[in-house]
């Protein structure tokens, strides 16, 4: 059987990485590590052995200090069920198989465990993706792929289930940041190790006529009162249990002990062609 195609060049993500490495921009990353720890407060739970796949361990290991810290390899270093807490931190859309990872993710987990994962959706760069789609088309007359593709929340959402994870929910916060130009962004990404790294990516420099005209497009369309332009980061937030007993199970249908209609307090009116 053919395998699909791959979207990402490990190899060369792992260059960009190291390249950032050397002067990171981690506001991202600092600003996605406070929610999630937000988001914990507000579970009625103590976690003991928790698990965090992450590029910035740095990020991580002063707020959960005995937290195992754990490349995104393909195949995760993790064990069967020896976590009760695994959260894995803006780094899912680079994975060729992004439920593959949280299905590694779920079986490191006890049963009743938690995942908790944050990744970029689908509103994530439209402004930049909309300006260099538009300059590369008018100066060299074709499209090439320059950002990862990022999924959209219901779609997201769903590799949950697909994972076995139960009680999934998926929701999103949008980020606003703001920059002097289109240059002062795209540097800020290659501090983020987050530069093209798609296997199907140009394998020649982005010709300069291309930036400047896509740094125009941006001024022009995207730009602020103050004369800076917008750059939009959706952070999709994804939350799941490891299926255990003791989790609430929906109803069987039909295993209903009283009508709706009576406890909302109104009459109920069959629908036509349907049968009493």
């Amino acid at each position: 059987m053919d395998q699909p195609p791959r979207l990402t060049d490990r190899p060369a993500l792992e260059r960009n990485r190291a390249r950032a490495a050397r002067n990171p921009a981690l506001f991202l990353h600092d600003w996605v590590a406070d929610e999630i720890e937000e988001r914990l407060k507000e579970v009625n739970r103590s976690f003991t052995e928790t698990a965090v796949v992450t590029t910035q361990q740095g990020v991580w290991a002063d707020r959960i200090p005995a937290a195992r810290l754990i490349t995104d390899d393909e195949t995760l270093d993790v064990q069967t069920a020896a976590h009760d807490l695994v959260i894995h931190c803006l780094c899912l859309h680079w994975a060729n198989d992004p439920v593959g990872q949280i299905a590694q993710s779920r079986l490191a987990l006890r049963p009743d465990g938690l995942f908790l994962g944050a990744l970029f959706g689908g509103q994530t760069l439209n402004e930049l993706r909309i300006c260099l789609a538009e300059a590369e088309a008018s100066i060299s007359g074709g499209l090439s792929p320059r950002v990862a593709p990022m999924g959209e929340i219901r779609d997201l959402g769903a590799l949950l289930q697909r994972a076995g994870l139960a009680l999934p929910v998926a929701d999103s916060q949008p980020l606003t940041v703001s920059y002097e130009n289109a240059f002062a962004l795209m540097k800020d990404l290659r501090a983020m190790g987050e530069s093209n790294a798609m296997e199907q990516r140009l394998r020649r420099p982005t010709a300069r006529s291309v930036l400047v005209r896509a740094a125009e497009l941006y001024s022009t369309n995207f730009a602020q009162p103050d004369g800076r332009i917008r750059a939009t980061f959706e952070i999709v937030f994804l939350t799941g249990w490891a299926p255990s007993e003791n989790q609430p199970k929906p109803l069987r249908p039909g295993s209903a002990k009283a009508r709706l209609a009576d406890a909302l307090g109104t009459s109920e009116t069959p629908v036509a062609g349907s049968r009493d």
